[in-house]
Formats: C-alpha cells, sequence, structure tokens
C-alpha cells in the first residue's frame, strides 16, 4: 500500500518557521519528482515547491522565506518555512509525481497525502 504522510504543521505566530515532513512508505519514491502544495478556505489547491533530481521549484510568494529539499534514504521529502505569514496559512499536501520532471500543477501528481495544518497569526 503506497502512503505519503506529512507531519510538522502546527500554529505559529507571524515571522516563525517551520518544518514539513512528507514521508513515503516505499522506496520507490525516493526518485520521483515529489511536491509540496496548499489550500486555504475557499482557495484552489496551489503549488508550492517542487523537486525533482536536478531542479527546484518555488511559487513567487513563497521565493526566500521556503526550501523544498529531501532524503531519499529516508524515504523523505521536506518543506523548511521561514518568516511566516498569515496568508501562508493553509492545509499542506505533499504529492507524488509518476512521469519525469517538475510539474507545478495538481494535474501532474499522482500520489497525495491527507494534508497537514499550517496556520500563522499576526
Amino acid at each position: 500500500q503506497v502512503q505519503l504522510v506529512e507531519s510538522g504543521g502546527g500554529s505559529v505566530q507571524a515571522g516563525g518557521s517551520l518544518r514539513l515532513s512528507c514521508s513515503a512508505s516505499l522506496r520507490t519514491f525516493s526518485y520521483l519528482p515529489m511536491g509540496w502544495f496548499r489550500q486555504a478556505p475557499k482557495n484552489e489547491r496551489e503549488i508550492v515547491a517542487a523537486i525533482d533530481w536536478i531542479s527546484t521549484y518555488y511559487a513567487e510568494s513563497v521565493k526566500g522565506r521556503f526550501t523544498i529539499s529531501r532524503d531519499n534514504g529516508k524515504n523523505t521529502v521536506y518543506l523548511e518555512m521561514n518568516s511566516l505569514k498569515p496568508e501562508d496559512t493553509a492545509v499542506y499536501y505533499c504529492a507524488a509525481r509518476r512521469s519525469g520532471g517538475i510539474s507545478t500543477t495538481r494535474e501532474g501528481y499522482n500520489y497525495w497525502g491527507q494534508g497537514t495544518q499550517v496556520t500563522v497569526s499576526s
């Protein structure tokens, strides 16, 4: 059974930091492109960051503040979030892409975690 499980969400004040983790149940995920998405209430799910073997992608709204990384030995992808803002408040989802290369769209991903809530207060 394939599983992607997010953790590390919580409530912080503006300017604070959180580190999200996404653990995969299978070693196969260590060589798949991975992404982080978020969805705020009444908003569409949007790309936050993505990573494959040779490159990374960041949404303009998080550039310079968030960092995506992966530890293939642990089948885990991370999202370091710094200088958090209230507008970062959302449910954050981890996703894996079956095909090669980075995708920035929801439709480009095939496997999803359950989401973890991030709340940033002013």
